[in-house]
């Protein structure tokens, strides 16, 4: 992992600031990435991802390594985010992660067809929620190749 360590980047897009900084704990407790970045909502994702507006002066070149991406959120909501970037041939292999509260079936399959690499349901409970981001972040950054 040395080699590939001082490259590694994730987005976390969340509207909800306790659980992205509980993600942004875990993944830098167990030193996974050096560079973490945290989003409000789906309409500064694609800023972000794409460059435009605050965001102009970022290399598109450099992708994630990984997206976790919420899935209600104002503005731009996770599956629309989800939509765009897996139709678009230059991003489509960036990894997204559904990391959410929502259990509902449709929202589930909905999320698949529009070619999410995970769904996972937040846990309720701080050690639980601790651990499911550190064993996420384990495997999409240390097994996972893009």
């Amino acid at each position: 992992m040395s080699n590939t360590y001082q490259q590694l980047e994730i987005l976390i897009v969340d509207d909800n600031f306790d659980d992205a900084d509980l993600v942004m704990r875990a993944l830098k407790k167990h030193n996974f990435v050096n560079h973490i970045v945290h989003l409000k909502d789906g309409a500064d994702a694609i800023d972000y991802i794409y460059g435009l507006g605050k965001y102009s002066q970022r290399n598109t070149e450099s992708l994630p390594q990984v997206i976790f991406l919420d899935m209600k959120m104002p503005k731009v909501g996770g599956l629309e985010v989800l939509a765009k970037l897996k139709s678009d041939p230059d991003k489509r292999r960036i990894p997204i992660v559904i990391l959410t509260s929502t259990a509902e079936d449709p929202d589930i399959r909905k999320a698949y067809d529009l070619g999410a690499n995970s769904f996972i349901v937040k846990p309720i409970e701080f050690e639980n929620f601790a651990k499911t981001v550190s064993e996420l972040g384990y495997y999409w950054l240390a097994f996972n190749k893009i």
